[in-house]
């Protein structure tokens, strides 16, 4: 089974992401099963010391109830919470994803717990092996779940490779540094930073299309806008350097004004939208041609 699976998205972009393997998906399965155990008996200790003496009827049909919200529920709620991490795929580091490479819903949820709980795993899965063989059968390790929701468990954890790459705009760096991104979701930043990986492959019309979309997303996600005049790619470059950045100074302990990204020691950037409410006037527009002076290089060269 391949580890790389190209997935095309409606905007015709491909996506190479990392599907996760079989070992990983049932480690993360057990870690699951073990949860789901554990909060088993503790609803039948509950169950037990709850219903009154003698009532057998009413203790099995709290014990049936608590067994599906367990198997059905706990995947369902978590996935839904988390946009397609249980506690288990936490641990290992997967996610479901819908095929486009968005996250998943409550739908794709619903549907993942109840395939899981009847075909899958339990009911008439005996134990696991009717997804073991559906999933060595397909090319991208989707179980008979993922084939009805239409999802894909990726690993999330991409190699520090894979996470380097994407520059600062220089135009853009002290505007990047005042940026809050805490509020900067996982799902996005992945998303956008195919989408520059693969900017220079794509049709200059599908590029703004979902340059513009995810622009917008992040928009709203820092609650900043994209400041006037500023491409659509180089507004998501400068967020997620900046993002990098900073996950790079606070690994070692250096975190404190850092210079901009391939910027040398001493670069004095000029300072562009002081306040968010009152922007000023974009600075990258080209200044007014003169004959002594040689035209300005455009600050925003499309990522080769």
């Amino acid at each position: 089974m391949g580890e790389e699976s190209e997935l095309v998205t409606g905007e015709a972009v491909v996506l190479d992401l990392r599907v996760a393997k079989l070992a990983s998906r049932a480690a993360a399965m057990l870690l699951d099963v073990a949860v789901q155990f554990a909060l088993l008996i503790g609803a039948i200790i509950l169950i037990t010391f709850a219903t009154p003496a003698g009532d057998d009827s009413l203790a099995l049909t709290l014990v049936i109830v608590f067994v599906v919200l367990i198997l059905i529920g706990y995947p369902v709620l978590f996935e839904t919470l988390s946009r397609g991490r249980s506690l288990g795929k936490m641990a290992l580091g997967l996610r479901v994803v819908r095929l486009d490479g968005g996250p998943i819903r409550f739908r794709h949820a619903l549907t993942r717990g109840l395939a899981g709980a009847i075909v899958d795993f339990w009911v008439l899965g005996l134990f696991g092996a009717i997804a073991v063989v559906v999933s060595l059968c397909s090319s991208d390790g989707r179980r008979v779940g993922d084939f009805l929701a239409g999802t894909l468990v990726i690993r999330e954890r991409v190699p520090e490779s894979a996470a380097v790459g994407v520059p600062m705009p220089p135009a853009l760096a002290h505007w990047a540094s005042q940026l809050d991104l805490t509020r900067l979701p996982d799902d996005l930043a992945l998303a956008s930073r195919q989408f520059l990986s693969r900017f220079s492959q794509l049709r200059p019309e599908a590029a703004e299309s979902l340059g513009y979309g995810l622009a917008h997303q992040m928009s709203q996600a820092l609650g900043t806008p994209v400041p006037p005049g500023v491409p659509a790619w180089a507004f998501l470059a400068a967020v997620l350097a900046e993002r990098r950045n900073r996950d790079h100074a606070r690994a070692f302990h250096s975190y404190a004004q850092p210079a901009p990204y391939g910027v040398q020691p001493g670069y004095q950037p000029q300072a562009a939208y002081p306040q968010q409410h009152a922007p000023a006037p974009s600075p990258y527009a080209a200044p007014p041609p003169t004959s002594a002076a040689p035209p300005a290089e455009n600050p925003f060269a499309p990522p080769s």
